[in-house]
């Protein structure tokens, strides 16, 4: 497989000094007691916004511990685009707007105070290839910038490195049991093939006859992780689908093991009672657990959204994981479920926050620090990663685009190579893309109807 080439552009180490000089103007809120923040603009992508941490004027060199703000993931377009000129615009430049105040807004009028512009050219030429530091150390800013000690001093941190991935494809929506091809330019080359199935409603075998006998779900990881509530007409369970490599040999696989069901008096799934997929890797003639995706309808702002937790499932823990991702993914206009680690916990494009963390969940076992042997592997930067009990997952691990309700969903996957060993660990991504996916179906309102491919009865 030959993977696509990407760019991860960071920007990180941002504080901010205020000579004393400054703390006199009247019209400058002091950052010592104030709190600041920044926008952060790069042409065709969202922005994101990020906090700036105030530190002494005495200070000479930056601190030890250093942070991650902000992320853009670069594609070949994407830096196509970028260096595209128009009469408008010569060379793309990273902007960065710098207030004082609290970034929240009111009415679409924010209640920060501008400060400074901080404007960073960017030459992206070479750097598929190799890393690329655009600016490391202090810059002056506001009135006076440069030309006395008076003026603040802002410290940043702008990079570049290559991070490329493997980019795959549904031919059709996961529920149709489509192909799955990989994209690298313009070239579809088919790798796996999905069936999606039911098990039975009175047992836990699986149904699909694509499966040998040997590789059926054990009885025993499916009652760890999950429970069979019964509901009638108030719950949707019994869904699985399968990753085959072109060969036939099922490779990974994502199965329903928590109902989802509606609460009490709702047609919706809560977030205290989630429904649950368990993602699954071949080995030693079984299935055995890699993650736990957990779904829900997410209730608030101006719509709906699902919201989701994933953790990695370390080898023998019987239900202790590490969680990796925990956001939400709004019902209507859809957006990207992604696993990133020491990204910004600012807003995503998608309305959701990604945060990165541990925790035990499951009736036993210990999270532990030791890293599960089929987890994402080592990635690339600096920032802060130390600090990351398990510091093997670094990095942008995947991502998978989600269609909102009532689309057509094809699901593109984009996984890092870094995270990539042999077409298994592919198949888990893929499989738990899937998953994420037919979640936007399972938690859908119950007093809508499914369509028919979801529904056992229509296969009865």
């Amino acid at each position: 497989m030959d993977p696509c080439p990407f760019i991860r552009l960071t920007i990180g180490n941002l504080a901010l000094k205020v000579p004393l000089a400054a703390k006199t103007t009247s019209s400058v809120v002091h950052p010592s007691s104030s709190p600041c923040f920044c926008k952060i603009k790069l042409k065709n992508f969202p922005p994101q916004t990020a906090a700036i941490p105030y530190i002494p004027l005495e200070t000479t060199q930056f601190p030890e511990i250093q942070t991650l703000a902000a992320t853009f993931h670069l594609s070949s377009s994407d830096i196509e685009r970028l260096a595209s000129r128009s009469i408008f615009a010569s060379k793309p430049c990273l902007k960065i707007l710098i207030y004082t105040g609290r970034g929240g807004a009111a009415c679409g009028v924010h209640s920060g105070r501008l400060l400074a512009k901080v404007s960073v050219p960017l030459d992206l030429s070479g750097t598929q290839s190799k890393p690329c530091v655009f600016h490391n150390g202090w810059i002056s800013v506001g009135k006076g910038a440069g030309k006395s000690s008076s003026s603040a001093q802002f410290h940043l941190n702008v990079k570049a490195e290559p991070d490329p991935r493997f980019v795959f494809q549904f031919d059709g929506e996961p529920e149709c049991s489509p192909q799955v091809v990989q994209i690298q330019g313009n070239i579809r080359q088919p790798v796996f093939t999905c069936k999606f199935s039911f098990r039975h409603t009175g047992d836990r075998t699986q149904r699909s006859r694509s499966l040998p006998t040997e590789t059926s779900v054990p009885r025993s990881w499916l009652n760890s992780f999950g429970s069979e509530r019964e509901r009638p007409g108030k719950e949707r369970k019994g869904w699985s689908i399968t990753v085959h490599d072109l060969s036939g040999s099922p490779v990974a696989m994502a199965s329903i093991v928590t109902p989802f069901v509606a609460s009490p008096g709702t047609d919706r799934v809560s977030r205290s009672n989630p429904g649950s997929w368990l993602i699954l890797r071949p080995g030693d003639c079984t299935w055995r657990p890699w993650g736990r995706l957990e779904a829900w309808r997410e209730r608030g702002g101006a719509t709906d959204g699902l919201g989701y937790r994933f953790e990695l499932i370390p080898d023998g823990s019987s239900g202790a994981g590490i969680v990796l991702a925990e956001s939400t993914i709004s019902s209507h206009k859809g957006g990207k479920f992604s696993i990133e680690l020491g990204s910004s916990s600012s807003s995503s494009p998608t309305g959701g926050v990604n945060r990165s963390r541990s925790r035990r969940g499951g009736s036993g076992g210990s999270g532990g620090g030791a890293s599960p042997a089929n987890s994402p592997r080592g990635g690339s930067g600096d920032y802060g990663y130390g600090l990351w009990p398990w510091n093997v997952y670094k990095g942008f691990v995947m991502s998978a685009s989600v269609e909102g309700e009532g689309k057509c969903s094809k699901p593109c996957v984009e996984v890092s190579v870094q995270h990539v060993s042999c077409m298994e660990d592919a198949a888990a991504y893929v499989a738990l893309s899937a998953a994420i996916d037919l979640s936007m179906d399972a938690c859908r309102l119950f007093n809508q109807r499914m369509r028919k491919e979801l529904c056992h009865e229509s296969l009865s």
